[in-house]
């Protein structure tokens, strides 16, 4: 199908003439002589390139640049005037024209100018879906569960997610907090700036505020040249905190200046830099008792936790238990081309019996686990990790042992030997695999 261009001229004439030459070129043309006219045009069609005359009987060229580019965000605009003037050129710009010309001393400038800007339409819807993609694959709706626990959480999140209020998210390791981080920033006027995330935990405290803060080249050994940190790598979008609570106490201090006037200072250096960001910080600490106990600092603490939301750990929500398993279920066996599982009554119920002490995370690897096991697509209890009959009464431990060295031998067949991939898989420690293999002597 081809591109389509919309011409928009008061003078008949000229609307006519640039709809013929741009015509032959194969694009499609649709012409309107007023600004409303060519808003309505732009509703109704799918439009890649406007050419739109500065001087309209209803409309200044240059602001009806604005409207077009609230109804077709991905579309380009060249703007067109017999007398043109550097102002309104830089203001067109500043409005989101692709450029603008002046009307017969440019006229062999019109048609490459046309396929320039049909180019940079095409890029534009390209990145404007791959944006959507990524929303709507971290929206709301992307939070697994229907129970009141979940459902509260998440009214919650979606109230707070339209402000830049910072956010501290409570919850129990493997909750999700980093999907409901991810929900809110995602639901949010900065949906298309950066989200950031670091987990406090993964470094000590010097890397952890070089890496926050950035480093100018010098600063300290190692460091050859200037380093962006994160706080200006989230500039306008969010940056996600998680284990706040591990965070050293001089550490949080600085944190707490960026968190009251979004200002801070790069390692190695004396000025302030400035930044525009929304904070959001994630623990599974009790982050108020710890402050009490002058382990956190009391006054971050109450600027982190402006509004809080608490996230129900799994065995809160039991009923949301299946719904999710199958979600997962369906999802690992379409990566292994495998068909759809259906699940046996003693598969369920060992599912919602499990004390789930890893949350969502736990059951979404025992759920790809299992459809690495599975041979056939009714899954049975005993595709279900050891720990899960060892919570049953009454079951002999020498069965308990044979199924533990059968299911470390599928994974391990299935990780074609990689002893690593297997304990990640198993979600064991690779002493703890090492130790397995040889008290039951797999070879």
């Amino acid at each position: 199908m081809p591109d389509t261009v919309l011409i928009i001229d008061d003078e008949k004439k000229i609307c006519d003439l640039l709809g013929r030459i741009i015509g032959l070129e194969g694009f499609n043309v649709l012409q309107a002589y007023t600004g409303k006219e060519g808003l309505n045009l732009l509703k109704a069609h799918d439009v890649q390139v406007v050419l739109s005359d500065v001087k309209l009987p209803d409309y200044n060229g240059v602001d009806l640049v604005k409207a077009i580019k609230s109804i077709r965000p991905a579309a380009e605009v060249i703007n067109l005037t017999a007398f043109g003037t550097i102002a309104d050129g830089v203001m067109a710009m500043r409005n989101g024209a692709f450029d603008y010309i002046i009307k017969g001393d440019d006229n062999d400038k019109i048609i490459p100018l046309v396929y320039k800007a049909v180019e940079k339409a095409r890029l534009n819807l390209r990145v404007n879906q791959l944006e959507r993609k990524i929303i709507d694959k971290h929206s709301f709706d992307a939070i697994l569960g229907n129970s009141k626990p979940i459902a509260n959480a998440i009214n919650l999140a979606q109230k707070v997610a339209a402000t830049d209020t910072t956010v501290l998210l409570l919850g129990e390791t493997g909750t999700g907090k980093e999907v409901f981080a991810q929900a809110i920033h995602y639901s949010s006027p900065r949906k298309l700036k950066p989200f950031v995330a670091v987990n406090c935990s993964s470094f000590n405290p010097e890397l952890l505020e070089s890496e926050l803060f950035g480093y100018l080249a010098g600063a300290f050994t190692g460091a050859m040249k200037d380093k962006k940190g994160l706080l200006e790598e989230a500039d306008g979008g969010t940056l996600f905190l998680d284990e706040i609570g591990e965070m050293s106490i001089d550490l949080q201090a600085k944190l707490l200046r960026v968190l009251e006037n979004q200002t801070f200072i790069k390692v190695g250096a004396t000025q302030t830099s400035k930044t525009n960001l929304r904070i959001i910080a994630a623990t599974n600490r009790d982050l108020k008792k710890e402050a009490e106990n002058n382990a956190f600092r009391l006054d971050l603490y109450y600027r982190l936790s402006v509004f809080t939301i608490e996230l129900p750990p799994l065995a809160h929500r039991k009923e949301d238990i299946i719904p999710i398993a199958k979600h997962y279920l369906q999802e690992f066996a379409s990566k292994v081309n495998k068909p759809p599982f259906n699940i046996d009554e003693k598969f369920s119920t060992l599912l919602v019996g499990h004390n789930w002490k890893g949350n969502i995370r736990e059951l979404k690897n025992v759920m790809e686990r299992v459809v690495i096991l599975a041979d056939s697509n009714l899954l049975t209890a005993d595709l279900l990790p050891y720990e899960f009959h060892d919570e049953t009464p009454g079951l002999d431990p020498l069965n308990m042992q044979a199924m533990e060295k059968q299911h470390i031998n599928k994974v391990l067949n299935y990780a074609k030997g990689n002893k690593t991939e297997t304990a990640r898989l198993l979600g064991i420690g690779l002493t703890t695999l090492y130790r397995k293999i040889e008290e039951y002597n797999i070879t």
